[in-house]
This record gives structure tokens, sequence and C-alpha cells, in this order.
């Protein structure tokens, strides 16, 4: 028997506390409902394969085409394999961390902060030229803030927000820095900021990475970044 208690999960965990999430238990499987977290409306999933499918196909009838399952990469190949309208539809990395970064400093930029509202229109324009396919934007439901940091001269260079926090574990998404100053670190600098930032008084600081990002990858596992893969379903 797989053990299904949430707080042995932290998928599980990072979807209950979601706003409006709605919650399916049987002895073996849980599903968890969430609406817009990180991007999707998604079915958080964790159990044992022939339980879950099982509360599955009770699960999707109910909440709709829009929802999503979500799992380890595991449990979703498994659950796919016995429920035959579902298909996997991407694959990815669950990353984490329950240690601090340490600040990390670059030549020739300002340190990091958090940014006020005010910037919101400036992260928006450097996020259309630096990272079109990010999840997080200014002012989109469960994003809640955004650090940068600025040259010398003042111009935003590279920017991480915090998104779809819970109270136990920090969330950061929509990491970008402008094209023009890629190469210096910067990345890795917001990153430990803002990760360092959001686990204070939490036990873990997450994020979703595709596995075409190697620079990302390469990235966050230098900054003590765990791995876990994830992967995601939808109806054919």
């Amino acid at each position: 028997m797989i053990d299904i208690a949430p707080d042995r999960d932290p998928l599980v965990r990072w979807a209950l506390p979601a706003p409006g999430a709605r919650v399916w238990r049987r002895a073996d499987a849980v599903v968890v409902a969430c609406a817009d977290l990180s991007h999707w409306d998604r079915l958080v999933i964790n159990g044992e394969p022939d339980a879950v499918a099982g509360l599955l196909r009770e699960v999707l009838a109910e909440t709709g085409e829009t929802f999503r399952p979500f799992g380890t990469e595991e449990l979703i190949t498994e659950v796919v394999a016995r429920v035959p309208e579902l298909e996997v539809s991407a694959r990815f990395a669950w990353m984490e961390t329950t240690d601090p970064v340490g600040r990390q400093s670059v030549d020739g930029a300002v340190r990091p902060v958090w940014l006020g509202a005010e910037a919101w229109p400036e992260v928006t324009g450097m996020i259309r030229e630096a990272y079109p396919e990010s999840y997080a934007w200014p002012g989109n439901p469960g994003v809640h803030r955004w650090a940068g940091i600025r040259g010398t001269g003042g111009e935003l260079l590279t920017v991480a927000a915090e998104a779809w926090s819970t109270p136990e574990i920090g969330f950061m998404s929509g990491v970008a820095t402008r094209p023009s100053a890629r190469g210096r670190g910067l990345g890795a600098t917001i990153c430990a900021f803002v990760a360092d930032e959001l686990l204070a008084g939490r036990e873990r600081v997450a994020l979703l990475v595709d596995y075409w990002n190697e620079a990302a990858l390469a990235t966050y596992t230098g900054l003590g970044f765990t791995t876990r893969r994830v992967a995601a379903a939808r109806r054919r």
C-alpha cells in the first residue's frame, strides 16, 4: 500500500491549501482539484495506481474538461495505462530545497529586491521579451509578488515571482533574464534571493521546470535543489 497521507506528499500538500480546492479520498487514493494552480486546472493525484484510476474516473466526470491529472511521472504513466481516455501531455521536473541557498552577488548589478506594483508593467514587458511561455504574469491569480535585479543604469535585468505558495511550501515561478544580460549569473542570484525569502518560516521551496530548459535545470541543481520527476495528463 502506498502511503497517501498529505503530510508525506509535497504535491498533495501544495494543492490542499489552494483557494477552492476540493478533495476526494479512498482507502488508497486521493485526488485534489485546484483551479488555476500554476496556470492549469489541476487534479493532483497520489496513491495506489488501481485505486487512483478508479477514483479519478469519478472525479473527471465531475470536474469538467479543463482539469488535468498531475502527479509523479511513475503514477501518471500507470494511471494513463488504466484510463484509456487519458494520455500523458507533459513530463517535467518538480525541483525543491529544504535548506537555505545563501545569498549570491553579481558584479555590476544592484542587489535583488522585491519590486512594487508600479514596476509590474516593466516586468510584463521584460517577460514578453525574455520568457513569453511563463506561467506567472503580474496581476494573475495566485501570483503574489515579484523580485528583480536592476543594472547600474536602472534597467530591469532579471525577475522571479512568488506564486501559488502555501503556508508550508514557498513556490517560485516566472524566472526570466533579459537576453542581453544572460551569462552573468543573474538567474542564479535572483533564484537564491527568492528561495531564501520564501523558505523563511516554511519547510521547503519548490518550482516546476521543463526538461528542455537545460540551463534552468543546471542553475537550480547548482543552488542545491533536488529533482522529482512529475507529469501531467489530459483527455484524448
